[in-house]
């Protein structure tokens, strides 16, 4: 039996995963898989592919979590969507 290394950051499958996010924008979920993580809370991105054809709009990156971190990691994803967005055009932004 081997030693769990630390280096998969992400949850055993054969744990028990609820979904905490969707969204159609992978960079979106990648963005909060980063925050989580920054929380220390282990996480899966899962792509959902759906042929366009058969199933338009159908599509989208899930981020799963253990179950046990799942209230943890709903509150960090309310407190990321209830901040503003970064407006690139934002001069603030670029004060020194």
């Amino acid at each position: 039996m081997t030693e769990p290394t630390g280096l998969d950051p992400r949850p055993d499958p054969n744990e028990k995963l609820v979904k905490v996010f969707d969204t159609e924008q992978e960079n979106e979920a990648i963005v909060v898989q980063g925050l989580l993580e920054s929380a220390g809370i282990e996480s899966d991105l899962k792509s959902i592919h759906a042929v366009q054809d058969a199933f338009p709009g159908v599509g989208g990156t899930l981020i799963l979590v253990r179950e046990e971190d799942a209230a943890e990691a709903q509150k960090i994803i309310e407190a990321y969507r209830k901040s503003p967005p970064l407006d690139e055009d934002d001069e603030t932004a670029d004060i020194a």
